[in-house]
């Protein structure tokens, strides 16, 4: 089975909440709007997600933000690695909503790492899956068109929701993943309501016509 790019990760780690329930952590809380570490520190802890939901993003020096990917319950996040990145300083995580955890160190977590070989392995898949996601990310913005852009997007986010269920991002958070404005996105949603392709409110998209909008869609989606 071929996989397709994910924005949003969930439940990658179920399977290993009782072990790291075992294992040295601190249980931490952070309300919606709060950072999971300070704008400009490397990641020096990794959390397993509990509940709620983080949203990741890189800001640039203008002030414009770039959004990287939302992961939910059952996600370790960022994962583990030793070294640290400059790039990670850039990068900012919030909470989306309030949120619970499980909290680990480096040092914590890699000896976890170390001794639990499926553990390791479901680390190394989930970062495959990520860099598939940034190389994904990286060939449609170069290629595509706005609209084009818009119905990727949307295409799967709706696959990852299981098809006919509402995506809960909001409209502004859709151009910030994009990198297109305002004004395009506004467009590109008119035209799919005109369609009948999708229906919108506040802060909802559903997707009605899910075969129409993968004919909008380019190749590297389907």
């Amino acid at each position: 089975m071929m996989l397709t790019p994910r924005y949003f990760f969930t439940n990658d780690f179920n399977d290993f909440y009782e072990y790291f329930l075992s294992r040295p952590h601190k249980k931490r809380t952070f309300p919606e709007g709060s950072c999971l570490w300070k704008p400009g520190e490397p990641f020096g802890r990794i959390h397993y997600i509990i509940s709620g939901v983080e949203q990741s993003y890189v800001e640039h020096e203008s002030g414009r933000k770039k959004i990287l990917s939302f992961h939910g319950s059952g996600t370790v996040f960022p994962g583990y690695h030793q070294q640290d990145y400059r790039i990670e300083s850039s990068i900012v995580t919030t909470a989306l909503s309030p949120m619970e955890v499980l909290e680990f160190s480096k040092e914590q977590f890699r000896s976890m790492f170390e001794e639990n070989s499926a553990l390791s392995a479901r680390i190394v898949e989930w970062f495959s899956m990520y860099v598939n996601l940034l190389l994904y990310d990286t060939a449609h913005q170069e290629y595509n068109c706005s609209f084009h852009k818009l119905c990727n997007l949307l295409y799967l986010l709706l696959v990852d929701e299981n098809k006919r269920s509402p995506v809960h991002i909001p409209q502004s958070d859709l151009a910030d993943i994009l990198g297109i404005s305002r004004v395009h996105l506004t467009r590109g949603l008119a035209r799919l309501r005109e369609e009948n392709i999708i229906v919108t409110n506040r802060r909802q998209i559903i997707v009605t016509d899910p075969s129409a909008l993968a004919k909008y869609c380019s190749m590297e989606t389907l």
